[in-house]
Parts: structure tokens; C-alpha cells; sequence
């Protein structure tokens, strides 16, 4: 049995992790401060699971986040997931952003290295948002989808980052913090730079967690809007998927430990904004394009595959399939 302490346990990601984590007998720590809608609801369905270890905590607060850790400092990992999670909201208050993903993920580190020994493996979410905009890339249009035209595999871990707008710059500040954090003070860290992630009980909105959001409108009868020409694409990676990734990380540890992994579902699970809507019956309205959007990104998942023997095991097709179902039900 393994003991985790989940950042943003109440969240979408972190609420499928605690839940396959605690059905496989490990013990689950939940922490979240419950200010993103849907969080309560997510909390009261992981305690009637039987997941009844919950802290309320801002982790903008070092206090706060030290006597978490502290608390649980024998826990085997801490999978940092609490953070602001949209690029438009970080646009519009770039200090908060900073403050929940930057300075957050420093109380973990520091709470980690100063209050539990550095024991725990921190394992943490970090976008693709890190590689900005891909300009110098060649991009082209083939099907009606735009296709990196030089990488049928996908972007790989090789790629100079290269933050861009609010949310890249605060993301990629945690990310690189992470890798540090492991070359100078030893702590066992992993950074996933993660694509689109989705599944059900995701709130998705319409600044985040598209296909979530897309299916939800769908199935409510509500409009949706396409920035840009909705020719992007984007690799979806299922969120169980994702939780297994986690896991085999934890179970290979001193063998990851200080590395960045590409985390989607690859080439073969790539999919346009136009494409999804076409599948889902539904008539975008249209708006510009937003700022520090990638037309395309597919992640280049071969270093997971090599160092973790990871793969996703959820085609596109399936996912969207299920995904419908949950929304149409909810």
C-alpha cells in the first residue's frame, strides 16, 4: 500500500486519481481549497467512496502547505495538482495565476524538502503550455486539420521551452522548479508536461476542458464558440489513463526522478476543434483567435513509453463515446 497526498484532490484529475488509488488499497490524502465549481460535489462523491482524509488548504500559503506535509510526512508521494488552470484567466489576473501555480508549487518543494525530509516523490502537472506557440515549427493543412508537418510523432521533451502568456510563464516556473528541485536538493520529482486531458465528472468551461465542454453543450442544447478557425488540434489523453502514468512513475521512481515526460495521447488520438463539433451535431459561433494559442500540439509520448512502459489504452473514439454519455446523463 502507498500513501499520497493529493493537491487539488477535489479537482477533476485529482478526483479520478484518488478515486483508482483508493480502489487499488492505497491511502489517499485529499487537499483543496474547493474554490473551483464543482470541487464540493466532487469531494462529497469521493467521501461516500470512503476517501475521508480532506484538508482545507490554500496553497498559496506556505503555513498552510508545511503543516500538511508535515502531517503526513511519510507519505510516499505528493501529486501536485492544485493550480490555476486556464490561459485566459491568466491573462485577465496573470498575479493570482502566479501566486497558485509558481508560488504553490515552491511551498510543495519547500514544504517537502523542509518538513518531510524530502521522503515523498513529488509528481507534478505541468501543460504543454511550456513549449509556447511552436512558430518556428512548420505547420500544415491537411484534411482540414493543421498537422505539425515535420513531426508526424509529435513534440518531444527535446524542445526549447518557451513560455508564453501568463499561465505558460507560471506553469513552466513550477515546472522547471520541479527539475531543480531534484538536480540540487535531491527530492525524487517528475514533471508531466500534459496535453489535453479528459473524462467525466470534468466541469469543463469554455475556457478550458473544450471537450468536456463541447459535450456538455451538446447535450444541453447550449451555443459554443470557436477561437480561431477551429482547424487546431490537440492529442486527448483519458484521465485514467493519465492516473496510470502516475502510478508507474511512483513504482519507478529512482529511475525518473528529475525528468520531464510529454504526457497525451499521441498522434493516433489527435483531434480538431471542428472535427469534435462535427461529431457532436454542433453550429459554432465564431470569435478570434486567442492569445499564445497553439495551432496545433501532439505530444511525443516515446520517453514515457521507454522509461515507464506507459501507453494510452483509451482511443479518442472510445473516450468521446463515454464522455457523451456522461454528459447526456448528468
Amino acid at each position: 500500500m502507498k500513501t499520497w497526498v493529493i493537491t487539488g484532490g477535489a479537482g477533476f484529475i485529482g478526483g479520478h486519481a484518488a478515486s483508482t488509488l483508493h480502489a487499488r488499497g492505497d491511502r489517499v490524502i485529499l487537499a483543496d481549497d474547493l474554490s473551483r465549481p464543482g470541487a464540493a460535489a466532487n469531494l462529497a462523491w469521493l467521501r461516500g467512496l470512503g476517501i475521508d482524509e480532506f484538508h482545507k488548504i490554500d496553497i498559496r500559503n506556505p503555513a498552510s502547505v508545511d503543516a500538511l506535509i508535515a502531517r503526513h510526512a511519510d507519505a510516499d508521494a505528493v501529486l501536485h495538482l492544485a493550480g490555476q488552470v486556464a490561459v485566459t484567466t491568466s491573462v485577465i489576473n496573470p498575479r493570482a495565476d502566479f501566486e497558485a501555480n509558481a508560488l504553490g508549487t515552491l511551498n510543495v518543494l519547500e514544504a517537502v524538502r523542509t518538513k518531510a525530509g524530502g521522503g515523498p516523490a513529488v509528481l507534478y502537472s505541468s501543460t504543454n503550455k511550456v513549449y509556447g506557440g511552436l512558430e518556428d515549427l512548420a505547420i500544415a493543412e491537411r484534411g482540414g486539420r493543421y498537422v505539425l508537418a515535420d513531426l508526424p510523432g509529435g513534440v518531444d521533451e527535446a524542445r526549447p521551452l518557451d513560455f508564453r502568456s501568463p499561465y505558460g510563464c507560471s506553469k513552466g516556473a513550477g515546472d522547471q522548479y520541479v527539475r531543480d528541485y531534484a538536480r540540487i536538493y535531491g527530492l525524487k520529482t517528475v514533471t508531466f508536461r500534459q496535453s489535453c486531458i479528459y473524462g467525466t465528472r470534468q466541469n469543463g468551461v469554455e475556457d478550458q476542458g473544450w471537450v468536456a465542454w463541447f459535450c456538455i453543450a451538446a447535450a444541453e442544447g447550449r451555443p459554443v464558440t470557436i477561437c480561431g478557425d477551429g482547424k487546431q488540434v490537440r492529442d486527448l489523453l483519458w484521465v485514467d489513463d493519465l492516473t496510470e502514468l502516475y502510478i508507474k512513475a511512483l513504482e519507478r521512481i529512482d529511475e525518473v526522478s528529475g525528468e520531464a515526460l510529454n504526457v497525451g495521447g499521441g498522434p493516433a488520438n489527435a483531434l480538431s476543434i471542428n472535427e469534435l463539433a462535427a461529431t457532436l451535431g454542433l453550429e459554432p459561433r465564431r470569435a478570434p483567435w486567442r492569445p499564445g494559442d497553439q495551432r496545433v500540439f501532439v505530444a511525443d509520448t516515446s520517453k514515457a513509453r521507454r522509461l515507464l512502459g506507459w501507453s494510452p489504452a483509451v482511443g479518442v473514439a472510445e473516450g468521446v463515446s463515454r464522455l457523451r454519455a456522461w454528459a447526456a446523463g448528468r
